[in-house]
């Protein structure tokens, strides 16, 4: 059963990995951000979503920011430590402030097409129709786990379920080769993740997302 939302946000960007300092967005939102909407929305352990189909419904918007960032996080070892009874530990943020420049998007827009199929650890009362209506159910009435994002926590976006796509606008009129992208991260090896890749197309303002396990798909 697929699922189709319609997204948008003043603000979006996702980050080209190549980019070392400065935040740069891709054209497009990529497939392991649209993933994050809909788990925000519905996530449980017994499912796990794959998105078909991006539609980009506002032209693109360019802008340039320049913010604060902190240039450090604090390190695990020492958050382990406290949690055993050690020393709290702390991060000055006057100390570890850096302002840097990011060429993100502007006025976006987007409809999402997904499914969901079910994993190993789904129970014996747990079946796809439960959670196809649960879905529904919390999409309709704009319920989430956590506030949705474009990219980075601070682009909030709203999002609204799509059930007649008849009656919604179309796809900007736009054919153009989006290089390769971020497709998602594999965690099949907890102790090694690594990055996937798929080279996007988009025709007619249509990005058809291959299968995870397709050959589009490289590490």
């Amino acid at each position: 059963m697929g699922f189709c939302i319609e997204v948008s946000g003043d603000y979006a960007c996702f980050t080209r990995p190549e980019m070392k300092v400065e935040r740069v967005s891709y054209d497009v939102i990529t497939p392991s951000a649209a993933r994050a909407i809909f788990e925000a929305i519905l996530w449980k352990p017994a499912i796990q979503w794959h998105i078909h189909k991006i539609e980009v419904l506002k032209p693109f918007n360019w802008v340039n920011i320049r913010r604060n960032e902190v240039g450090a996080v604090l390190s695990t070892r020492n958050i382990s430590a406290a949690m055993k009874g050690g020393a709290l530990p702390s991060l000055i943020i006057e100390k570890e402030r850096q302002q840097r420049a990011g060429l993100f998007l502007k006025d976006v827009a987007y409809r999402l097409y997904a499914s969901f199929s079910m994993t190993e650890k789904a129970g014996v009362n747990e079946t796809a129709g439960k959670f196809a209506e649960m879905f529904k159910r919390r999409a309709k009435k704009g319920q989430c786990f956590n506030q949705p994002y474009l990219g980075c926590r601070e682009f909030s976006c709203d999002f609204k379920l799509i059930e007649d796509e008849n009656n919604n606008k179309t796809p900007i009129a736009v054919s153009k080769e989006l290089g390769w992208m971020l497709y998602d991260m594999d965690y099949s090896d907890k102790s090694d993740i690594k990055p996937l890749f798929y080279n996007a197309t988009m025709s007619d303002g249509v990005i058809e997302v291959p299968k995870r396990n397709s050959q589009e798909v490289r590490g």
